[in-house]
């Protein structure tokens, strides 16, 4: 399939952030596609959704915590052509947020330091992400 006949996928992704400035990986399930590989929270932007929107949802709901639209600060975007759709994934960064984080999707979560990103396998259109945010910490 050419560039231009792939569907843009549009998905925003969150480099959570704690007191110790470590970030938090989730694992992508089994029965997923891309299973067991490691990434930035976040999901789909639905329809009328801002990607802080979206953010904010999906926050809430693979890890049960809250956060509110000023406390995600945008940071880069990826790009990437996976065999039947293009993704556009916009990264903020939040580290401000009530709660604590937990899987509550079945996925394994975990606080990695950044420099440690490159030792979990994640899907292509993340690894760019990985040195603006060593960049940043």
């Amino acid at each position: 399939m050419s560039e231009a006949g792939r569907k843009l996928l549009l998905v925003a992704a969150c480099a959570l952030i704690d007191t110790d400035g470590r970030i938090l990986l989730a694992q992508r399930p089994e029965g997923k596609s891309l299973a067991g590989l490691w990434e930035f929270p976040g999901g789909k932007v639905e329809p009328g959704e801002t990607p802080e929107e979206t953010l904010v949802r999906e926050l809430n709901e693979e890890l049960g915590i809250m956060t509110k639209v000023p406390c995600l600060a945008p940071l880069t975007f990826a790009s990437h052509s996976y065999d039947t759709f293009h993704l556009l994934m916009p990264l903020y960064v939040c580290r401000r947020y009530e709660g604590i984080p937990q899987g509550r999707e079945g996925q394994a979560i975990k606080w990695v330091r950044p420099q440690a990103l490159r030792d979990y396998p994640m899907p292509p259109a993340d690894e760019p992400l990985i040195p603006v945010l060593q960049d940043l910490l």
